[in-house]
């Protein structure tokens, strides 16, 4: 039996090794957990989106129609500047170097509302971009927990029957030969069923400020959002097809990729909560909604240039 123990010592010391990059890992995990992210001032805006009522906003200013599409006259209503683009309508019929002067005057106005409006979608975007990032490194850490441990338990598998075929080969008595065969055979089994846990470790992450909840309910109910940018996500004339609004199209793809059609199961999901234990596949499916928020608000810009490309018409 003395022959076995160089065996049975290293198949304890590979069981009780705890590597350093898992250490490092935990300790990055715990780095990861409470958001980065979120701005470090909080800025109280008004809690007054624009108005919805599109068709009658439209109707009420055809004469803008000419130099304006539909949708630069809705963010022109947003923005609360109709008033400064009529004005100079009405001003571009007088050449005087007075009214030209008002013009531009009136032009800086709007330029600076329209200023505005685009850092505020680019603070979204980069806070969906961090969020984004965030979630996506401590998804890997925990990945590379899951593999490691896999790892180790194809190793004890491996060491298990390797220990109990020497040992078996060794020991004369057929009757501790066979319990020996039948022990090793068993504990590698335990130790690759272990890894066929299709789910693998959890962890705690957390995120008071969660940027998808309104998104999932449709309704504003924190000071996530700039109002401007809450109403480009969910007035439906800026949305491609004019049917339903940017975040009415994210939720259906949300559901449908992400819960497989159920809403139910999406509504309990730790995704749209303050936080909580998360598995690898619900801090990937985060990371990805997160991503394909930050890109739908970026495209918001596109509305922008066109707006800045009719005014500029409208002065030339």
């Amino acid at each position: 039996m003395k022959k076995l123990y160089p065996f049975f010592a290293a198949f304890i010391l590979l069981t009780s090794c705890v590597s350093k990059k898992n250490q490092a890992i935990k300790q990055n995990i715990l780095t990861l957990r409470d958001s980065y992210c979120k701005a470090p001032f909080k800025y109280n805006y008004e809690n007054k989106v624009p108005s919805y009522n599109s068709d009658s906003i439209i109707a009420a200013n055809q004469q803008l129609k000419g130099v304006f599409s539909d949708q630069s006259i809705l963010v022109l209503n947003a923005l609360d500047n109709l008033d400064e683009v009529n004005e100079i309508v009405k001003l571009k019929k007088d050449p005087s170097l007075s009214s030209q002067v008002k013009v531009l005057q009136l032009k800086m106005k709007i330029n600076s509302k329209i200023t505005i409006a685009l850092t505020e979608l680019d603070a979204v975007a980069a806070e969906f971009d961090c969020e984004g990032e965030r979630v996506a490194q401590i998804g890997n850490y925990v990945d590379n927990l899951n593999d490691s441990r896999n790892n180790k338990l194809i190793l004890y598998s491996i060491a298990a029957g390797a220990v109990a075929s020497i040992a078996g080969g060794i020991v004369q008595d057929n009757g501790w030969s066979n319990a020996i065969d039948i022990s090793g055979g068993t504990l590698g089994a335990a130790f690759g069923l272990a890894t066929l846990n299709p789910k693998g470790k959890k962890v705690e992450f957390i995120h008071q400020r969660n940027l998808l909840r309104d998104i999932w309910n449709e309704k504003l109910e924190s000071p996530n959002f700039p109002p401007f940018i809450w109403y480009m996500y969910t007035e439906k004339r800026f949305s491609n097809k004019e049917q339903h609004s940017i975040i009415s199209n994210m939720k259906e793809r949300w559901l449908h990729y992400q819960f497989d059609d159920d809403e139910n199961k999406a509504d309990q999901s730790v995704i749209f909560k303050d936080g909580g234990l998360y598995r690898a596949d619900d801090l990937h499916n985060r990371a990805a909604m997160l991503n394909q928020m930050q890109s739908a608000t970026r495209t918001i810009n596109q509305t922008i240039n066109y707006l800045l490309l009719d005014l500029d018409k409208l002065i030339l």
